[in-house]
């Protein structure tokens, strides 16, 4: 179903689905011992799509969705990823940085996972079903926030940073943001406002990871209409071409480094050399070899 301005999504469906894959491909990279997240299996079979559980289960297999994708491929290219935004927060943290913020924190489990100095508080922001669905089944399982986890439910097109600064957030010290497969599921001028608000509530010193994709017409090509017709033969509707916006938007780098962020940007083969994997030329990651994983720090 395509977006609209005010549309409404749990983690099976919509957007919220998106969230889910990312978790599931997150359960693969936990699976091959390359990073440690073993939230993400119970939390992915929380949600109870069909088409993820069937998948962690070995029912559906990766090549039926795509014959040029395999559960080792899908591992590498989330632990890529994953590392990424673990280590802007890790390295903020041993830095000094006492504050973090997740935006559209989906089924992330940092606050959970990552080893946080004592006195940081971690924030994540998403929408109110998703917010309550993680916490819920998180504290169901036992599991303990390493940091003071402050969850606000709170809609990224709403007034975020009022919700943000109502639950405690300080301004004036340096932050660690992460804004972690987002950008794509913003509208153009959305991404322009996004990082406005960041800019205006970051402290000098403060960080930001995110990613930068020059072109997502590949989300609409007629490999991915392909992809989406079979996923959805499994019950489970993922048709990115419906779910992104399209349109000309600002080049991350130039915009953040206009408003006095100094920025990193490493191309997706370049980022698997840096974490020891060669960087596939043929099949869907090929796809994604101009994107760039961003981490920048304000002047």
């Amino acid at each position: 179903m395509a977006r609209t301005d005010n549309d409404t999504w749990d983690l099976a469906s919509s957007v919220g689905s998106t969230a889910t894959m990312v978790a599931a491909q997150r359960v693969l990279a936990h699976r091959e011992g390359l990073i440690d997240d073993r939230f993400a299996e119970p939390l992915v079979r929380a949600v109870g799509s069909s088409f993820f559980t069937r998948a962690l289960d070995g029912e559906i297999r990766f090549e039926e969705i795509d014959p040029q994708f395999d559960p080792r491929r899908a591992a590498e290219s989330m632990t890529v990823r994953t590392r990424h935004f673990d280590r802007l927060f890790t390295d903020a943290a041993a830095a000094g940085i006492r504050q973090a913020v997740i935006l559209a924190a989906g089924l992330d489990a940092r606050a959970y996972r990552l080893d946080w100095p004592a006195g940081t508080t971690v924030y994540e922001l998403d929408q109110p079903a998703v917010i309550a669905f993680k916490t819920e089944t998180l504290a169901e399982l036992g599991a303990e926030p390493r940091a003071d986890r402050r969850a606000i439910a709170v809609d990224l097109r709403d007034d975020w940073p009022a919700a943000l600064r109502d639950s405690g957030f300080d301004p004036t010290r340096p932050t660690a943001w992460i804004a972690e497969g987002l950008l794509i599921y913003l509208p153009p001028a959305a991404q322009d406002l996004l990082f406005d608000r960041i800019d205006a509530l970051s402290a000098p010193g403060s960080r930001v990871a995110t990613e930068h994709i020059p072109d997502v017409s590949m989300f609409a090509d007629e490999r991915s209409q392909e992809i989406a017709e079979r996923i959805r033969k499994y019950g489970q509707d993922i048709d990115m071409a419906e779910l992104i916006y399209h349109g000309e938007r600002n080049d991350v780098v130039d915009y953040l480094t206009a408003r006095g962020w100094d920025v990193t940007a490493q191309k997706m083969p370049d980022a698997y050399a840096a974490n020891g994997f060669e960087f596939p030329t043929d099949g869907p990651t090929a796809h994604f070899a101009d994107m760039s994983y961003l981490r920048a720090v304000k002047r």
